[in-house]
């Protein structure tokens, strides 16, 4: 099973990304991220292989004095893949990018999976992962034509098991 350590929304502002979440599912036979049972996120990184304890520390380390993060989203994304995935596009943010290096000094980038490395790593929050291919053109399009604009303040931090997603540690940002 895989892990991941996110920066995830557990207030308010989230309400924008869960709204483009139901907008999206009606491009997929079932609602992918209403069915993970975890709030928005924005993943930083994801390992295959690596002891829980040393990336829960990891986490620790990195997260346990930050401020809450927030970032501004202007549109929609997609990764093309066997089934296609949407997601909000952040604006560019220093503070996302100085969060990944830091935490990708504290675990081996080698250890992470290859589209989670410095270098690789496109900032994303996701809102639909299993579009067929028979739905991808029209979901494309629908992404082309939002441009909703909107904030999230990322209020916590988490190392994660998925699928299904389980919290294993969670670290808690200070307000602003």
């Amino acid at each position: 099973m895989p892990y991941g350590i996110s920066l995830k929304c557990l207030n308010d502002t989230a309400s924008s990304v869960f709204k483009l979440w139901d907008e999206a599912a009606a491009f997929e036979e079932a609602a992918s991220m209403r069915a993970l049972h975890y709030p928005p996120h924005i993943t930083l990184a994801v390992y295959q292989e690596i002891a829980i304890d040393r990336l829960a520390e990891a986490a620790e380390r990195v997260f346990r004095v930050r401020p809450a993060v927030t970032s501004s989203f202007s549109g929609i994304g997609y990764f093309e893949n066997e089934l296609l995935i949407l997601w909000a596009r952040p604006n560019y943010d220093e503070q996302l990018f100085q969060l990944h290096a830091e935490l990708h000094r504290e675990v081996d980038p080698a250890h992470c999976h290859a589209h989670y490395r410095p270098g690789n790593w496109v900032p994303h929050c996701t809102i639909a992962t299993k579009i067929p291919r028979a739905k991808s053109q029209a979901a494309i399009n629908w992404a082309n034509r939002n441009r909703m604009q909107f904030s999230v303040t990322f209020d916590a931090a988490d190392c994660v098991r998925f699928p299904p997603v389980e919290v294993l540690s969670q670290t808690g940002l200070a307000s602003q």
